[in-house]
């Protein structure tokens, strides 16, 4: 039994329209509440997960996973001697995930501070048997395994990048880290522009959908030109702020009448355009309503070409009044409005994704601004970019299965809005454009025509599903607590077809003197960004750059050894070590991909002939043996099939001398996870 909507089911079974980016017509967001991508999706089979072969090591040899001891545990081991349900296991607590604390997990880039930060309940992460929907939904469309939350912090400053391209500024000068913002009826606001206030001006069409109650999670209330606008609505009323009405309409039942009728009044002396504003922007529904409007929209073809989707307390995914099943009903009827109308459905994408990773742990270190970069430091710490968040795109062009591991962030969802309709949004600093990409990858515009559905059997076959999503009853919200012995976590077997990236890098290494010459290239058409772990005390933290072409940089080689380690995008690494003393220490090695040839090149300048192995870690077996003469360089091949490789390269003279290269070679067509 499928757990996704059989109109959905249908949907897949017929042919994938033909057409390109120009030929949407609706896009559809809705942000979700506080969850990692571990979290979530650590166990999912073809993703960067749990056996993540380029995850980091710590600085005491540990792994990432093992956060002081304590490893990433299911919920259902978390639970302990708790007397707890099936239900139960899906309202576990949630974590602290303010600013400071965010910053605190870092460790200064060592990515060791969670279990101080965060506490034990950090680790904990569901699997298929908890998230059916979810799990089912990643499988039949594309999931993005590298897309980040946007900044260290809360869900405010985060969802600002979502509908602004940027966190506010509160009235001190400093830019906003926190949720003082939801002070609506003292905050001023933030004065600068939303990008849903530019989509207007550009006579683009959007709308958002909320309730009620809408847990303060529509971005449009914290600005002052909505606020102001608010007020002016609210002028027959004696609240200062949406949120204070909408309160009192649950407080003050008896008064529910007289207090809407004001509001009405209010919006009747609106100007025409402050109107527009209010019921594109401010306008809720009664509670329980939210779906609901949203289908009528699909169904009579009012939907634009924007629609923002802010879901209320109880169906927000937040791990205090929420949960996964809550939310997981919501986007059903969601995905169910949309794919019961074929013509909507063939000219829409829906973007699933949350606002922040709780305090939940992520074992994969974000991409970070090099030092001094404009825009991208508060108080001398970088903003972002944050933890992975899930992000799974639901349209005829994604599905299949498939993951896209570009590194994308918030700002991404507008950057595709801005490639789709036209319209800019300067907010975005320079750096995000040059780190995270605007969405596209994830899409197959030119699919062949399908023979069978993504999961769904023969054309016209429409397995038997589930009417919506069961919400347990709740009973109890837990805190976890991690097993008293535990083990690495592992992930499903198995792969899942990959989205072509826009990366090209490449990166080697040669000890020159008392520094190594760290050499990093990518000639692909956006450039990677890379980080460098020094695990001999070459510097104190791991640095980050990023490079579009050549960039080199010389690395103190300090009691004459080193040993660093080098990452990139999708899997990209490359590890260094070796001695001064060494018999191959001027030994210089490079690589380059071809299609999906690998080459390695081997220069020894040295007095003494050396013998070279080079051997598969992964991705297959194999071994190449070169003996090299002095002053001499030999060229190996390696057929790398998949266009994945992990390679080891070691100098029988030398056994400090350590190479690794890793990574995938991609040839602008659809692949295979690694």
């Amino acid at each position: 039994m499928s757990a996704l909507p059989p109109s959905l089911r249908a949907a897949l079974a017929r042919p994938v329209p033909p057409g390109g980016l120009g030929s949407l017509e609706h896009v559809v967001f809705f942000m979700q509440e506080n969850r990692s991508f571990d979290h979530y999706f650590g166990t999912l089979r073809g993703v960067r997960g749990f056996d993540d072969r380029n995850a980091i090591t710590r600085q005491d040899g540990r792994p990432v996973f093992d956060q002081s001891g304590v490893l990433p545990y299911p919920v259902r081991a978390g639970a302990g001697t708790r007397d707890l349900t099936d239900g139960d296991l899906q309202y576990v607590e949630g974590v602290d995930h303010e600013w400071d604390t965010g910053q605190a997990t870092r460790g200064g880039g060592w990515h060791d501070g969670w279990i101080a930060a965060k506490g034990a309940g950090s680790m904990v992460h569901f699997d298929r048997r908890d998230l059916p929907f979810q799990f089912e939904l990643a499988d039949a469309f594309t999931l993005c395994d590298a897309y980040h939350c946007s900044m260290f912090g809360p869900t405010n400053p985060n969802r600002f990048y979502h509908w602004s391209g940027m966190t506010g500024i509160e009235p001190s000068g400093r830019r906003a880290t926190g949720n003082e913002a939801c002070e609506e009826d003292t905050h001023p606001g933030y004065t600068h522009t939303s990008y849903p206030e530019r989509l207007t001006a550009a006579g683009r069409s959007w709308r958002v959908y909320q309730e009620w109650d809408n847990y303060q999670c529509n971005s449009l209330d914290y600005f002052s030109s909505f606020k102001e606008i608010a007020r002016k609505a609210l002028a027959y009323t004696p609240y200062q702020s949406l949120h204070a009405f909408y309160v009192s309409l649950y407080l003050l039942p008896d008064e529910r009448d007289d207090l809407l009728a004001a509001l009405r009044k209010g919006i009747a002396e609106l100007s025409p355009a402050e109107r527009d504003f209010y019921e594109r922007g401010l306008h809720r529904v009664e509670p329980g309503q939210l779906a609901a409007s949203f289908r009528a929209d699909v169904a009579e073809g009012r939907l634009p070409q924007v629609s923002y989707i802010v879901a209320p307390e109880a169906y927000s995914e937040h791990p205090d009044p929420s949960s996964p099943a809550h939310s997981a009903n919501l986007v059903y009827d969601i995905v169910d409005a949309l794919a019961s109308n074929p013509s909507v459905w063939e000219k829409t994408a829906l973007f699933l994704t949350f606002d922040e990773n709780d305090g939940f742990f992520d074992h994969i270190p974000p991409p970070l601004p090099p030092e001094g970069t404009e825009g991208e430091f508060i108080d001398g710490l970088p903003i972002g970019l944050g933890y992975r968040v899930p992000m799974t795109i639901v349209s005829p062009w994604t599905a299949g299965g498939y993951v896209c591991s570009e590194v994308f962030d918030h700002t991404s969802t507008i950057r595709f809005v801005e490639r789709w309709l036209g319209v800019a949004e300067p907010n975005i600093t320079p750096w995000r454009r040059r780190v995270a990409g605007d969405l596209t990858s994830a899409f197959d515009f030119n699919p062949p025509a399908p023979t069978t559905g993504a999961n769904a059997g023969a054309v016209g076959e429409v397995p038997q599903a589930g009417a919506g999503v069961v919400v347990p009853p709740f009973r109890v919200r837990w805190p976890a607590t991690p097993p008293a012995v535990g083990r690495l976590a592992t992930q499903e077997p198995g792969t899942r077809p990959a989205r072509p990236l826009p990366y090209r890098p490449e990166a080697s290494a040669v000890l020159a003197g008392d520094g190594l010459i760290v050499t990093m290239t990518d000639v692909g058409e956006r450039g990677s960004h890379f980080a460098l772990y020094p695990y001999a005390g070459e510097f104190e933290f791991p640095r980050h750059h990023d490079v579009l072409g050549t960039q080199t940089l010389t690395v103190p080689v300090k009691s004459g050894a080193y040993r660093l380690v080098l990452t990139g995008p999708n899997g990209f690494r490359r590890e260094f070590a070796g001695s001064g003393a060494g018999a191959a220490a001027a030994v210089a090695v490079s690589s380059r991909g071809d299609g999906h040839l690998l080459t390695v090149t081997i220069a020894n300048p040295g007095p003494a002939r050396l013998s070279f192995t080079l051997e598969a870690l992964e991705y297959g077996a194999g071994r190449q043996n070169a003996a090299v003469a002095p002053g001499g360089r030999t060229v190996l091949c390696w057929d790398t099939t998949s266009g994945w490789y992990d390679l080891r390269l070691t100098v029988a003279e030398d056994p400090s001398f350590h190479r690794r290269i890793m990574g995938h070679l991609e040839d602008g067509r659809t692949s295979v996870s690694g």
